[in-house]
């Protein structure tokens, strides 16, 4: 499942969410002119506050959660929970004694993936003339085709409107154990992505990082310890385990690390400019999503051209964004050959480390947020990212190592002109 096409699914998905919600509310509570009484919105608010626990999928916690708002809204005896198995997860209201009774319904409810329905007199009761149950409604939970448990209605009376209350409800349950199964798929997905990314960082850097540390030993033994602590931070944030998200400041720091050990690889042949406005440090990004496209920069663009060449990073404010490029003055190539090598990528492996960050930003912030690419044969490359400054659920998971980060500097440096002729044009990335 790609991450877009399941963030579609996501969206579409809520949106049925609350369709199917105030659709329900509305057929349980509609006036006999048509109209929607103020009851619809107490109904949709139960609906709601049932719904966050679901998101984590059919827990103990997420069950008791949603049987008390459940029971309230519906005004029924009581609402219970199963799982897969049968066992009850929670059971809200009056009658629970005779959740014994109900075992042979919800088995069968299970094996046949129906709805099952148990009147009061089937049952042994004690207390017949005081008991609250007349009738129970057991609706088998659906999820990708498989019963992952169910939902008991204990009712008053025996009534149409109780079957098709069950029924909605037992729809509104599905729809959210379904969207937390696409969060974890995207949570998954999305933790793979970054596995890909880990795995792009070269094992020749690693290998060339070593060796131009090792030969500082004797001669520059501070400059080689300044540098073998830079190269341990650099590997430590870069294949940490938690977190999908980090600061852009995390991230600059990161790859000030990988420049200072390069430029001591390269020398004079590789000059560094980074151009930092303060305000957007805190902006939050997607876990190392800069420093692949220097290491593109420095190894693509500039390790073959003669005489090397520079890398500029330049992060300024952009209104209610952050602008990001990542540029080179090196060998770059043509256009419609590297579209061409991104359309094909999962064939080839070609550009895989752009096309991933390409498909992260789109898959987090949406589709206007793909990658703006300039580059040309002799015009060195130019990748731009927009980062929004805020967005629903994205927010920065530092590990302890990372928490209290020094504060990051603004190294001198102009911008490239802008409006210089040097031939390419931004296309972006889709």
């Amino acid at each position: 499942m790609s991450g877009l096409w399941a963030e579609q699914v996501l969206v579409g998905a809520i949106a049925v969410c609350v369709v199917s919600g105030l659709f329900f509310a509305w057929l349980l509570n509609r006036k006999s002119d048509g109209s929607v009484p103020d009851a619809v919105l107490d109904a949709v608010q139960r609906l709601s506050q049932a719904a966050p626990q679901l998101r984590d999928g059919l827990t103990e916690e997420a069950a008791d959660q949603a049987t008390k708002h459940l029971v309230e809204m519906l005004k029924c005896v009581a609402i219970g929970i199963t799982d897969s198995s049968g066992r009850l997860l929670s059971w809200d209201g009056e009658a629970n004694e005779h959740y014994e009774g109900m075992m042979g319904a919800i088995d069968a409810a299970k094996r046949t993936a129906h709805r099952e329905h148990i009147n009061h007199t089937d049952l042994q009761c004690d207390h017949r003339g005081r008991c609250p149950m007349r009738t129970a409604v057991i609706v088998p939970l659906i999820i990708d085709g498989d019963v992952e448990g169910t939902l008991i209605v204990v009712g008053g009376a025996n009534s149409k409107r109780l079957i098709r209350a069950a029924d909605e409800v037992a729809q509104f349950i599905c729809i959210q154990l379904e969207l937390a199964k696409l969060d974890e798929s995207k949570q998954q997905l999305a933790k793979a992505e970054l596995r890909m990314l880990r795995a792009q960082i070269s094992p020749h850097f690693l290998y060339n990082a070593l060796n131009a540390i090792s030969s500082l030993i004797r001669t520059d033994p501070e400059r080689a310890r300044d540098l073998l602590h830079e190269f341990a931070d650099f590997t430590r944030y870069s294949f940490r385990s938690e977190g999908l998200f980090t600061t852009l400041a995390e991230e600059l720091r990161n790859i000030e690390r990988y420049l200072a050990i390069q430029c001591q690889r390269y020398q004079e042949r590789l000059t560094v400019r980074i151009k930092i406005a303060p305000e957007v440090l805190s902006v939050v990004v997607p876990f190392l999503v800069l420093q692949p496209l220097v290491e593109n920069a420095v190894q693509h663009g500039l390790s073959t051209k003669p005489g090397g060449g520079t890398v500029t990073v330049i992060a300024q404010d952009n209104g209610n964004e952050a602008l990001i490029s990542v540029e080179d003055d090196g060998v770059g190539m043509d256009a419609d050959r590297l579209f061409s090598d991104l359309r094909n990528a999962h064939k080839t492996g070609a550009h895989v480390g752009l096309g991933n960050i390409n498909h992260r930003m789109r898959s987090v912030f949406g589709d206007e947020y793909a990658l703006m690419v300039e580059t040309a044969p002799g015009a060195g490359m130019k990748v731009i990212l927009r980062v929004p400054k805020f967005f629903p659920g994205v927010r920065a998971d530092l590990p302890d190592f990372e928490a209290d980060a020094a504060d990051e500097a603004e190294e001198p440096g102009a911008a490239p002109a802008a409006g210089d002729d040097v031939g390419p044009r931004a296309r972006q990335l889709r």
